[in-house]
């Protein structure tokens, strides 16, 4: 092959500090360069190749409808999350009751829900919240206006879960919708279940498991606040503190 005609794939680190302020920043321009190695023109071409029946895309690949369009093919926006998420944000994104109170604490009824549920502004992310148009309100808008596009969104998630909510996303607001999980439990065995993550991975959720066995039915509350969300050790014993004191 003759090296000096050949175009190689460029190839580059991002290496942020590790705060949200230099974060968010380096992330944004992560995807600034990768909006620009290509992956629209490769993806295209493979469709034009294979034409499958259908294409799955996470949401935050809002392109991917346009894409799939070109050649006729439905595309199906997969949410990590539930019904219930979905049905609430674009409740909010609609009716934008959050504009309605006048300080960050003060509650608000999401409206519209087959059931009242409260909010603050406090509990919203904070590009929402503060009404400002950046790089992040723009993508998370584009990613949005991809779904309406798309055939449908795939939930990771089961009807008997959540039943007034699955029948909220379809039938008040009109989307055609699947929920297909938990897609976790095509792990059968609890050695491959173990796996997922690597081995440090299946040491935590041995001990996990462990742990949770040993404790009685209905004895144990599971919150989660995300993966990207850090704590000070103050801060966690206020919320241990208030969970005892909740019952």
């Amino acid at each position: 092959m003759d090296k000096s005609n050949h175009k190689q794939q460029l190839h580059i680190f991002f290496f942020p500090f590790m705060a949200p302020g230099d974060m968010i920043p380096t992330m944004d321009m992560t995807k600034l360069f990768a909006s620009r190695a290509k992956l629209q023109e490769p993806l295209e071409m493979l469709l034009e190749e294979t034409r499958p029946d259908c294409l799955v895309a996470d949401m935050f690949f809002p392109w991917v409808t346009e894409a799939a369009a070109k050649f006729g093919i439905p595309r199906l926006v997969f949410h990590g999350f539930s019904f219930f998420a979905l049905s609430a944000g674009e409740c909010v994104r609609q009716y934008e009751p959050y504009k309605k109170v006048a300080s960050d604490s003060e509650p608000f009824v999401v409206p519209n829900l087959p059931h009242e549920i409260t909010m603050t502004r406090k509990q919203l992310p904070a590009f929402v919240r503060q009404g400002i148009e950046t790089p992040m309100t723009q993508f998370f808008k584009a990613c949005k206006e991809s779904e309406l596009k798309s055939y449908g969104v795939i939930a990771n998630s089961f009807y008997e879960l959540e039943p007034a909510y699955a029948d909220f996303y379809t039938k008040v607001l009109g989307r055609r919708a699947w929920h297909i999980g938990p897609v976790s439990l095509c792990n059968r065995a609890i050695e491959d279940k173990a796996r997922r993550g690597g081995k440090e991975a299946s040491i935590d959720e041995h001990e996990c498991l462990k742990w949770l066995d040993s404790k009685q039915p209905n004895s144990v509350v599971y919150i989660c606040f995300g993966s990207m969300s850090n704590f000070t050790s103050s801060q966690l014993e206020e919320k241990a503190i208030g969970l005892e004191a909740s019952g």
